[in-house]
């Protein structure tokens, strides 16, 4: 019987650090909930490019958006694109140009570049309020994949993922999820992969021809206070997941074997991550208990995503 090696140990190296000026530590309605009710200065999350090398990212508890430039120094390349009363907390960029936004608290957003505004896209379902979306991804037909979250658990399996397709209708792929989080398509589309939190997994969910899914499986499993987040994918078929307390990414083989790990260089709170770069092959990873962007080089480039 042969063993497989032990996946690599690979570094990360910090990008940029949210300045000191643009931290609130006060205690709000989230910290409460999340994080016993301390006063946390920030929680960023949701990297997202665009086509320019900007970088946006969310700060969960205070609702803001923000664009981090490429190659400026560090006390002028943070700026406050828009702010808001909510909990924005996935993005994901639109053929159009606009960032969607997944709030927890106001349903699926939109911020417009251009404007500076933000509107509301779809806010309820049958007139009924989302338990509160975590993240988000666009196929290449326009369609949108996102994680109804919440409070869910393996206490209470009843989080969604819901397809909006392009011509606006809403399908509901999964109702019994343990905290639905990050979310990926596979290369050719055919298969969603999203992160169980509270089941400390990645599910692995087949997308059929006729609009539904079926034989949903257990496609990795982890361990941890917390467990998988945001992920992304590349070129060879891999599966790259920030692990909310390990303090790590990992990368999943196509049949979800762990063959690298990237540590993180400052805490154990990694939540999400992004292709960037000019031939996609470095990893920008939000580091959210220390408001920091680590970067980490990969030997295969990120899909390129939509739009």
């Amino acid at each position: 019987m042969s063993l497989s090696p032990p996946p690599a140990l690979l570094p990360t190296r910090l990008h940029a650090e949210l300045p000191a000026a643009l931290r609130r530590p006060i205690v709000s309605d989230w910290s409460r909930a999340n994080k016993g009710g301390a006063a946390i200065g920030s929680f960023l999350e949701g990297p997202c490019f665009d086509p320019a090398g900007n970088l946006y990212l969310v700060d969960i508890p205070h609702g803001r958006l923000f664009r981090l430039a490429p190659n400026s120094a560090p006390d002028t390349a943070w700026s406050v694109c828009a702010e808001w009363a909510g909990e924005p907390n996935g993005l994901a960029r639109h053929p159009d140009g606009r960032i969607f936004i997944a709030d927890y608290r106001l349903g699926l957003l939109a911020f417009d570049p251009a404007s500076g505004r933000v509107e509301t896209v779809l806010a309820r379902r049958n007139g009924e309020s989302f338990k509160g979306l975590n993240d988000l991804a666009f196929a290449r037909n326009g369609d949108l994949y996102f994680t109804d979250q919440g409070q869910t658990g393996l206490h209470d399996p009843t989080g969604r993922v819901f397809r909006l397709r392009a011509d606006g209708r809403l399908d509901c792929l999964i109702a019994n999820g343990p905290s639905p989080n990050g979310l990926v398509l596979s290369a050719a589309e055919d298969v969603l992969f999203v992160a169980m939190t509270r089941d400390n997994a990645v599910w692995r969910v087949p997308l059929l021809a006729d609009g539904g899914t079926g034989k949903v499986g257990r496609f990795a499993s982890f361990h941890g206070t917390s467990g998988p987040d945001g992920m992304a994918a590349d070129a060879d078929g891999n599966i790259l997941l920030a692990h909310a307390s390990l303090g790590a990414v990992f990368v999943l083989s196509p049949q979800g074997e762990p063959i690298a790990r990237f540590a993180s260089c400052r805490g154990a709170t990694t939540t999400n991550l992004a292709f960037g770069g000019a031939d996609r092959r470095t990893l920008y990873i939000t580091e959210s208990e220390s408001g920091a962007v680590l970067a980490a080089d990969w030997r295969v480039p990120g899909l390129p995503l939509p739009g």
